[in-house]
């Protein structure tokens, strides 16, 4: 992780210097945070409020990538089984980008991929901390869930990583796609 030390920072460092805009932010942007309809499964509203405050676009987007493009569940132990599935990290890139373009910047748009791997990184420092100081902010199942937590994904890190390059073309292709339409 110490060697991800500049990535860690670089999109605080670039609300800091006005490159990307503060936003409203909900900062844990995953599928069980939607309150769907039981009858039609429509989206009633979003909820988990408590992490709300102003951050970046690349947080959420990140977040959400992570989670629903992944190949395993947080606390998959055989990481084998972990990567990134570029077919739902497109398919959610695609209606994020066609959703957000009349508002996201340029530079917001571009730096999506670094979105994915920071938050990535973080939750994994997030896991490994939460490990070796006794397990006091995440629930677990067992002594070592945060540790396996933390290994997943670190595996899912690697796999971002690998496939940089395919996901910065994606998201080209995406806002490229999206500006076509307006």
């Amino acid at each position: 992780m110490f060697e991800r030390r500049r990535m860690m920072g670089s999109i605080v460092k670039m609300l800091d210097e006005g490159v990307i805009p503060y936003r409203v932010t909900h900062n844990d942007t995953k599928s069980n945070n939607v309150m769907l309809d039981n009858t039609t499964g429509e989206a009633i509203c979003v909820i988990d409020l408590d992490t709300v405050m102003a951050g970046s676009s690349l947080y959420d987007y990140g977040d959400a990538v992570r989670f629903g493009a992944s190949t395993a569940a947080e606390d998959e132990p055989d990481i084998s089984k972990i990567a990134l599935d570029m077919d739902k990290a497109k398919a959610f890139t695609k209606g994020f980008v066609e959703e957000t373009n009349g508002f996201l910047t340029d530079a917001e748009l571009t730096n999506l991929p670094l979105g994915i791997k920071v938050l990535t990184c973080e939750l994994a420092m997030r896991f490994l901390t939460d490990y070796i100081d006794g397990d006091v902010y995440f629930r677990v199942n067992s002594p070592e869930h945060n540790l396996v937590r933390a290994r997943a994904q670190m595996a899912l890190l690697r796999d971002i990583e690998r496939r940089e390059k395919d996901l910065q073309a994606m998201t080209e292709r995406c806002i490229a796609g999206s500006k076509s339409l307006k």
